[in-house]
């Protein structure tokens, strides 16, 4: 029996360190939170500009831009990983399926490129 408890153990000391990283980050926002609240501490944040105006106004056309380029890398490296850890099962098919995967890539970064969504002001 203390062969199968001492198995367990790990198991354990892991449920209570996870449960006390739950429980400290539970009570964080009440020790830390803001004690003199003000109209610009509460007021929202959403994308540079204000909330509360006219919701017909222009929008930067860079924050598109901006997601576009998370999008173009997190894919490339999300799908680069599994490709290049099975690259010697995959054979000439799977080597040129992912070129034609780069290459859709590649014109999403040209067309960023080309708007100066890698030029910060």
């Amino acid at each position: 029996m203390t062969a199968l408890l001492a198995d367990y153990l790990p198991l354990v000391i892991f449920m209570g360190v996870a449960l006390f990283i739950g429980v400290v980050l539970l009570a964080a926002p009440f020790v830390v939170a803001y004690k003199k609240p003000d109209a610009e501490k509460l007021s929202a944040y959403e994308c540079g500009f204000n909330a509360f105006d006219d919701a017909r106004m222009k929008f930067d056309v860079r924050f598109y831009l901006v997601a576009i380029l998370f999008i173009i890398f997190d894919l490339e490296v999300a799908f680069l990983f599994p490709w290049a850890v099975t690259f010697g099962e995959i054979g000439w098919f799977g080597f040129w399926s992912m070129m034609i995967f780069l290459g859709v890539l590649t014109v999403g970064f040209v067309y960023e490129w080309n708007k100066g969504a890698l030029e910060w002001d």
